[in-house]
């Protein structure tokens, strides 16, 4: 299947946790009812310093934002566990992060939900692109290319778990594969 994914670039900085991403007060939305899904993508990346990030990723009033891609620099969704972060991103109409780097266990939620690509950028992406431009993520070739420059940027394979968020998350590639029934 293949997967190139255009659109906005929303560009933070280093160290994102997962409080930022989506705080603790939302926590009790329960992602399975779709109401709550919907409410978690208007708070998405919402505990973001707003003196750093004047632009908001969700505008206020609003569930989905209008940018598709979010980079970062190193070490994104650090802090907790919360599957919560990658699922209220998802919930917003974010299809992939690209990072420098991840916290683990953002990416592990990332691939077991199947909500967005948690692609580690082969450089540091965030200095050369801006909130607002365009840009376009192919899976198959690995590359993100900024549309007003045509500056291509080479991202490292997501391996195995790319099926695993092709297919959704990992309970449907669990039942497309005859893993579960």
């Amino acid at each position: 299947m293949s997967v190139v994914i255009r659109g906005k670039a929303f560009v933070v900085l280093d160290n994102i946790d997962t409080d930022q991403i989506i705080p603790a007060q939302y926590l009790n939305l329960v992602p399975t009812i779709p109401e709550e899904y919907e409410k978690l993508g208007g708070f998405a990346l919402c505990g973001l310093p707003r003196d750093q990030y004047p632009t908001r990723f969700v505008q206020e009033g609003h569930a989905r934002s209008a940018y598709t891609v979010v980079v970062a620099g190193r070490n994104f969704g650090c802090g907790s566990s919360r599957e919560h972060a990658p699922i209220a991103l998802g919930a917003a109409g974010c299809r992939a992060v690209v990072a420098e780097s991840y916290a683990r266990i953002f990416f592990r939620n990332s691939v077991a939900t199947g909500e967005l690509y948690p692609v580690e950028a082969a450089t540091r992406l965030c200095d050369n692109i801006r909130t607002g431009d365009e840009v376009e993520l192919n899976l198959d070739a690995n590359t993100l290319k900024l549309i007003k420059t045509g500056n291509t940027f080479v991202m490292r394979p997501l391996g195995d778990a790319r099926p695993v968020i092709d297919a959704g998350g990992i309970f449907e590639y669990a039942r497309r594969t005859g893993m579960i029934s």
